[in-house]
């Protein structure tokens, strides 16, 4: 494998899909400007020319004899036979590579599988130093301990919401291993799985809580970041896609490892 700037055709267009770049099939300045920068971001040398130990870190071979149902039966007992049963649903899910990213985020940010409800109950304290916009200067102490209230005005206006008064910032907050919120992606979540979660939004937390965290990594394209690889750097990369930056790195990194280990 041979891919450099001046090259063109099929290869250069999945290389140009993986690196989230328009698939134009004709490898210019822009696709060996990512390609350095991938390199770099991968301990790999930064030449800008794909060759065969560039392809084979971008393109993991990991799928080849991945076996669903045997990762199931390595899961057991490290995970919840629950979440176990829902990994099938999940199509995006071709490799062990992209099972131990995703389930390491989705344990990270649900406290091991625990937490399927975003916890909007909130001191005064807490809703000045979590949403400081949101309550200026002494609002926060009758917004104080009241969920309802606090999801309806920090949601309110955004995501496909109503305004504060239509309560739908509470009606839609965070639900699953992966909080979906908002109105506008429980109606895109529901369509995907053929449900009516719009009005029946707790079927987020109790039927889909794995399928609905799948659906924010099929729409936030982070799938092709896992194929990456196992590195620190990529494990790094997954979190800001799920987090928006990177709190919690150390727990998400120690769960990556214990499940790909498991896995491999």
């Amino acid at each position: 494998m041979l891919l450099k700037k001046g090259s063109t055709g099929d290869d250069v267009k999945k290389l140009q899909n993986r690196l989230g770049l328009t698939a134009d099939g004709v490898f210019g300045s822009g696709t060996e400007a990512q390609v350095k920068t991938w390199q770099a971001q991968n301990g790999l040398v930064a030449d800008g020319i794909v060759g065969d130990a560039t392809w084979a870190k971008l393109f993991p071979p990991s799928s080849a004899g991945f076996n669903l149902t045997d990762a199931q039966t390595k899961l057991k007992g490290h995970i919840p036979d629950g979440v176990i049963a829902q990994i099938p649903a999940i199509a995006a899910i071709t490799n062990s590579l992209r099972l131990a990213h995703f389930l390491a985020q989705c344990a990270h940010e649900s406290s091991v599988f625990t937490v399927v409800y975003e916890n909007l109950n909130y001191s005064a304290d807490g809703l000045k130093a979590t949403f400081p916009s949101y309550f200026p200067g002494q609002l926060s102490e009758s917004y104080a301990r009241n969920p309802e209230k606090i999801g309806a005005r920090v949601y309110a206006d955004r995501m496909g919401n109503g305004n504060e008064a239509s309560g739908d910032g509470y009606t839609f907050r965070g639900r699953g291993y992966i909080q979906l919120t908002g109105k506008s992606n429980y109606a895109s979540f529901g369509k995907s799985v053929g449900e009516d979660t719009v009005a029946n939004p707790d079927l987020v937390a109790t039927r889909y809580p794995l399928a609905s965290a799948g659906f924010f990594f099929d729409t936030n394209n982070i799938w092709t970041v896992c194929d990456g690889g196992s590195t620190d750097s990529v494990i790094t990369s997954v979190t800001k896609k799920v987090n928006g930056g990177t709190n919690g790195l150390a727990d998400r990194t120690k769960l990556f490892n214990e499940y790909y280990a498991i896995l491999s």
